[in-house]
Order: structure tokens, then C-alpha cells, then sequence
């Protein structure tokens, strides 16, 4: 009966019962395996939200799916095949950009590249830059509060976002669309969805903030020899450009040896150093002013012994190249195996002592282990990936490592006052470990909003909570 119901309501090429159904029910690292009681993919919102009082009505469970470039397993059905995967791609509309209230409304499936390109058609900005940004949607980013490159400047997705609507888990529609900076009139609603990885509704469109496009962008390596540098060198970043600085990445030079590895066409125009800092300034004075303050900025860090050595881009393809380096770390990190990753936040001032403590711990419990850090230095972000030793097995290491390594790291994260997760969210990956680490009160607070707005439990259940 379900499924007659469910071909009513969005046609019967879009509920999907047979075949090979792995692009829905394998998340991007391979690490989850789910089968699916059926993928469904609506047109509209409307649509939508008659699926979603469909599986009310019997009490069937939904996962909201965007793109499937999740990390924590957050976005495929369990092993059960209980649950309804829900595909948000068909709802890849762009409803409008309103330039002079500088905002946009896009609808969920929207790709990421398409947001910023449809932005940057009206000489417009939408800031959110990932490395999976052409494949991943909007609904994602903001059901993960994703992060990316310039959180530093621009913020986090949560940030980057003027209103939602949303479908609840009793189908109704919550139209929040208004691109109002200011709309003090009760409980901030978009803050409970956004983050809440498809706990508590379906995001079915956005409105998003815009800013004008800088007139200029310059953009560098440094090499560092210690993570002290690293931070110094942000410091004195921040201090000569402000708000002008909008990105700053940190590369250990094992993750810009895997890139040399597994993508060697790529310019490397550094030595290899102990660390490399990748540095962008945007400015809104033009070009000549910008190139100069930059490169005062090098210099006074040459000069003091921050930096040992740089590499200034002479053009946007230079610039494109540089971030390639840092965009390519993971996909070097997948060509070299299954690894144990980590992606947490940090006080900026406490990541040199944590990167001392945690790497001389994981050297004496696993000899041989290989630490792959870099991250959003910035906004104190580390990707903190443990590789398996040189010729072991990758997928043994995993197995067999995993829980040990993650309780290592995560205990350490806590006592440098860190987060386990800063940007992926915690999906199934890591719902067990998040009571060892996040206050009762919190979590109690968390299972109240849940109950309160999913009764019977239906949306995305095992994840998060």
C-alpha cells in the first residue's frame, strides 16, 4: 500500500523498489552499506511533504539524502531496509537572487557550484567553498552546517543563511523563506534545522546571504617549520589585513607529499617544508593595493623568521593551482587507502601543543602510523587523519585501529577544550562517542527538541542522537 501511495504522489519512475540502488545507499568514503525499503525522489516541496505524512501515517522512517558527499554516515539507510531514502535532487531550483536585498533562494538539491555561479553571473559572491563543491547540495551543507575555506572571513554555513523552509515530520510546511538580517520575534527556528543532519525535518530550500565580489584576490604558500610559526604567522595575518583575510590553510608535509604522490602534474612551488600555510587575501581597493599589502605582509613574516620561504600567485590560474594542492589532500588520502579521520576544532592558540601531545602519544601506541594534519588553520579546524604505516594494510589498519586511535584523539581534543567534530557532523560515525564528550544537560536538551518536534522518531533515526 505504501508504495501504490508513494508512485501517486510523485510518479511511478520515482519510487525506486529494484536494481542496482548503490549511488543511494553507499555513502562517499564506502564505509556504509545500507539497502533501502525504497528511494523516492520528489519534484517540489509539495511533494515532499506528501511523503513525508505518507511515512508518518505508518510510521516508516526517512533519510534525507542531498548529494552523498557526507563523511559521517549520515546520509544512507541502515542495513535494515526499513527506511526511505529520500532524494532531495530533483528540488534543484534556483527561485531567485534578489541583488539589492543581496540574497538568493535556492532549493535544496541545488549543487553548490550552481549557487556560486548563479551568484557570481549578477557580480555577486556566495562564499561557501568546499572541495566537493560540485557535488554536493545545499540542502547537505546546511543540514551538516558545513564549513569549508572561509569560514574565517565569512562564517559557517549557518552563517550564510537568511531563512529556510523546511518540511516537518508531521508533513507540514514551515515557509521561512523572508531574507531579513534582522527578525527578532521568537525562537530562532533556522538554527534548530540547520546542523540537526535531518533529525528534526526535511530542508527543501534556502535563502542565502551574498556579498559583493572582492576586486582583487592575492594568494600564497609559506613554508613554516612548527605549527608556533603557523599561528604566529595567522596572527600577524590579521593583524595587517583584517577582514581581508579569507582564507588560511595549514598543510603537515605528509599530506603535500600524498598529493605529490598521487598527483604529481601538479606544481609544487615550495620545497618541502615541516608545515605550509596557504594564504588568500580578498580586498575590495583594487588590485595594485592589494598585491602590495600582501606582499608587505610576507616580507615583515620573512623578516621576523615566521616563514622560511613563500610563493606569491602571479595570476588566477597560479591561485587555482595553489588551492588545488590543499583541495587534492583528501582525494590523495583515498588513493592511498581507508584512513582514520578526524575532523575537529580547536582553540587556534592550544593546536601546537595539541599536535606535540597527540603526535608523540600515537607514535608510541602505533609505531609507524602516519598523521596526515591540515585543515582551517583560521577558524582552528584541523583534519587530523591517521594513514596506516607505509605497506600495511589499509583496510586491516582501519579495522583494527580505529577505536583505539579515535579514543587517543578525542581524549586529547577534550583536554586541549576541542570539539570532535567541527564540520561533518557526527551522523553514525560517531552518535556513540558524542555522549562521552558532549554535557548531559546538552544532550538532554537535544532529545527533548527531537521529541518535541519528531514524536514518533521517523526522521533520519540512528543518527546524531
Amino acid at each position: 500500500m505504501l508504495f501504490a501511495d508513494l508512485r501517486a504522489a510523485v510518479g511511478a519512475d520515482h519510487v525506486l523498489t529494484e536494481g542496482d540502488l548503490s549511488a543511494w545507499e553507499i555513502d562517499w568514503r564506502r564505509r556504509y552499506h545500507g539497502r533501502a525499503l525504497a528511494v523516492v525522489r520528489p519534484a517540489d516541496t509539495a511533494e515532499v511533504a506528501a511523503v513525508v505524512r505518507l511515512c508518518a501515517a505508518q510510521g516508516t522512517p526517512l533519510v534525507p539524502q542531498g548529494g552523498n558527499t557526507g563523511l559521517v554516515g549520515g546520509g544512507v539507510p541502515d542495513a535494515s531496509g526499513s527506511q526511505v531514502l529520500l532524494s532531495l535532487r530533483r528540488l534543484n531550483r534556483l527561485r531567485e537572487i534578489d541583488a539589492a536585498n543581496l540574497s538568493l533562494t535556492a532549493e535544496a538539491g541545488c549543487m553548490l557550484q550552481a549557487v556560486q555561479d548563479a551568484a557570481a553571473a549578477q557580480g555577486l559572491l556566495y562564499p561557501l567553498s568546499l572541495a566537493a563543491e560540485g557535488s554536493c547540495s545545499i540542502g547537505g551543507t546546511l543540514a551538516t552546517n558545513a564549513g569549508g575555506t572561509q569560514v574565517l572571513r565569512y562564517g559557517n554555513a549557518r552563517e550564510l543563511c537568511l531563512g529556510l523552509e523546511v518540511v516537518t515530520p508531521t508533513g507540514e510546511i514551515w515557509a521561512g523563506l523572508g531574507g531579513l538580517r534582522k527578525d527578532n520575534t521568537g525562537y530562532a527556528l533556522r538554527d534548530l534545522y540547520i546542523g540537526a543532519e535531518g533529525t528534526l525535518g526535511v530542508i527543501t530550500a534556502a535563502t542565502l546571504r551574498l556579498f559583493p565580489q572582492p576586486a582583487a584576490q592575492c594568494t600564497a604558500l609559506a613554508a613554516c617549520a612548527t605549527p608556533e610559526a603557523c599561528v604566529a604567522l595567522l596572527q600577524l595575518a590579521q593583524a595587517r589585513l583584517g577582514a581581508g583575510l579569507t582564507g588560511f590553510e595549514v598543510m603537515g608535509r605528509l599530506a603535500l607529499d600524498l598529493v605529490a604522490r598521487h598527483f604529481p602534474d601538479l606544481p609544487r612551488p615550495l620545497a618541502p617544508a615541516p608545515w605550509t600555510v596557504l594564504l588568500e587575501l580578498s580586498d575590495t581597493e583594487g588590485e595594485a593595493p592589494a598585491q602590495a599589502r600582501f606582499q608587505a605582509l610576507l616580507e615583515a613574516a620573512l623578516q621576523v623568521g615566521l616563514v622560511d620561504d613563500a610563493a606569491v600567485a602571479a595570476s588566477l590560474a597560479q591561485s587555482r593551482q595553489l588551492w588545488q594542492l590543499r583541495e587534492c589532500i583528501p582525494l590523495a588520502q583515498a588513493e592511498e587507502g581507508l584512513n582514520i579521520k578526524h575532523d575537529i576544532a580547536l582553540p587556534v592558540s592550544r593546536i601546537p601543543a595539541f599536535l606535540a601531545a597527540t603526535g608523540s602519544a600515537l607514535a608510541a601506541a602505533v609505531p609507524g602510523a602516519r598523521l596526515v594534519s591540515f585543515g582551517h588553520l583560521g577558524d582552528g579546524n584541523l583534519h587530523y587523519n591517521v594513514q596506516a604505516p607505509e605497506g600495511e594494510s589499509a583496510d586491516a589498519f582501519l579495522r583494527e585501529r580505529e577505536a583505539a586511535v579515535n579514543d587517543l584523539v578525542y581524549r586529547a581534543v577534550a583536554a586541549h577544550g576541542g570539539s570532535i567534530s567541527a564540520e561533518h557532523g557526527i551522523g553514525a560515525l560517531k552518535r556513540d562517542t558524542l555522549p562521552q564528550y558532549k554535557p548531559a544537560v546538552a544532550l538532554a536538551l537535544m532529545r527533548s527538541i527531537k521529541q518535541a518536534l519528531d514524536p514518533q522518531g521517523i526522521m533520519n533515526p540512528g543518527r546524531l542522537l
